[in-house]
């Protein structure tokens, strides 16, 4: 499984993740492309091989032409849903903008969607967070780790007048999902982690260092002189893991409903699991005013979220869809055709570290056996198991 850890030795910004990610072989003329399937304009890449401190490293800008029109996070989401990214790099991209919108409407106590990014900072924020996003996927990077996080000390200056450093939205990122900081180093005043890192580390990474192959590494520089190393570093390489320990981020889409029939319920169940969900169900709840509901809700893989969360949005009344990330750890399966007094019955076996710890008859299989024998399906069950050792 390919990784990236980034090394935030003296903290982060969004520009930084993704020229360590040029540095460690993105293509600059790829992202581009993939930048190009977003509606915005009016603004240019700068890439360079700078040297700071002795050290080589990528040091990108995003040049923003003035006039650029206000944005908030309903028209961010609106352009991202519209955009021809890849489907995995687009939810990640919504989710990571999301989070940011969701912590800054906690502090400035405003509706979500009229959180407002400023004219210029909405597209830097844009291209670094669907840059980082599009370059993971390029990268063919399947988990993201990062280390602790340096905050800096003082004061910054921002739209909303001088803010202390880390800003109320860095501090509420991190601290929504524990991340682990360090002290700055005295010699470092000013801001370390920009709010825009913060919420990309805070959606796609888990904190801590983990065993890897390393087998590239990518200095990212920040535009800023310290007396130390302004930069952040990303080793990408493969992770092994043992058989029984392989394991996959997933999604769980979620949405209650009260103003649904038992019909439309199974039938959005039948549509998630043709269209790619790995599982799919229904949970009967209490909403409010005591009105009996049920949640519906599928398992999906990242490069699925948007079709799935748009059949939801299709086959049932519900306004919106919810998802959260996470992880699975699934047995290894095979399948083996057994025979009965009565027909064939493919039998799919659980493998762990290669032993054979349990199995399940294929239901059909049965079934249609049973209909013509006139055989209970149970003892069809039972000797098909018999039949694969089970």
């Amino acid at each position: 499984m390919r990784v990236v850890y980034f090394d935030c030795f003296h903290g982060a910004a969004g520009d930084m993740l993704l020229a360590a990610l040029l540095d460690a072989g993105l293509e600059l003329t790829a992202l581009e492309r993939g930048l190009a399937e977003i509606e915005v304009g009016g603004y240019a890449l700068e890439h360079e091989r700078v040297q700071s401190h002795g050290i080589s490293g990528a040091r990108l800008r995003v040049r923003v032409e003035a006039d650029q029109p206000a944005r908030d996070w309903a028209q961010i989401r609106a352009l991202l849903v519209s955009s021809r990214l890849p489907d995995h790099a687009r939810s990640m991209a919504l989710a990571v903008f999301e989070r940011l919108a969701r912590a800054e409407a906690r502090i400035h106590g405003v509706p979500i969607d009229q959180v407002h990014f400023h004219e210029v900072g909405a597209v830097d924020s844009i291209v670094d967070t669907v840059g980082v996003c599009l370059g993971l996927e390029l990268l063919a990077v399947h988990k993201v780790y990062a280390s602790a996080l340096p905050l800096g000390s003082g004061w910054v200056r921002t739209q909303h007048g001088p803010l202390p450093v880390p800003t109320p939205a860095t501090l509420a990122l991190l601290a929504e999902v524990s991340a682990p900081i360090i002290p700055a180093p005295p010699d470092s005043q000013g801001e370390l982690l920009t709010p825009t890192a913060a919420a990309i580390l805070a959606e796609l990474a888990s904190f801590g260092q983990p065993p890897m192959r390393v087998e590239r590494v990518g200095y990212g520089l920040g535009s800023k002189e310290f007396a130390r190393l302004n930069g952040l570093r990303a080793w990408i390489g493969e992770q092994d893991m043992p058989e029984d320990q392989a394991h996959e981020d997933l999604a769980e889409l979620r949405c209650n409903l009260d103003d649904s029939t038992g019909e439309v319920l199974a039938y959005a169940i039948e549509r998630l699991l043709a269209a790619g969900a790995l599982d799919a169900w229904a949970t009967p709840l209490v909403m409010k005013k005591g009105r009996p509901a049920y949640q519906l809700a599928c398992l999906s893989r990242p490069d699925t979220i948007t079709l799935l969360s748009e059949i939801i949005l299709r086959e049932t009344p519900s306004l919106g869809v919810r998802w959260s990330m996470v992880t699975r750890r699934a047995a290894d399966r095979d399948s083996v055709l057994v025979e009965t007094p009565w027909g064939a019955v493919r039998v799919k076996r659980k493998l762990l570290a290669g032993a054979v710890v349990g199995g399940a008859p294929e239901y059909e299989d049965c079934a249609s056996l049973a209909r013509e024998s006139g055989v209970p399906l149970a003892e069809i069950y039972r000797a098909a198991l018999r039949g694969a050792g089970l």
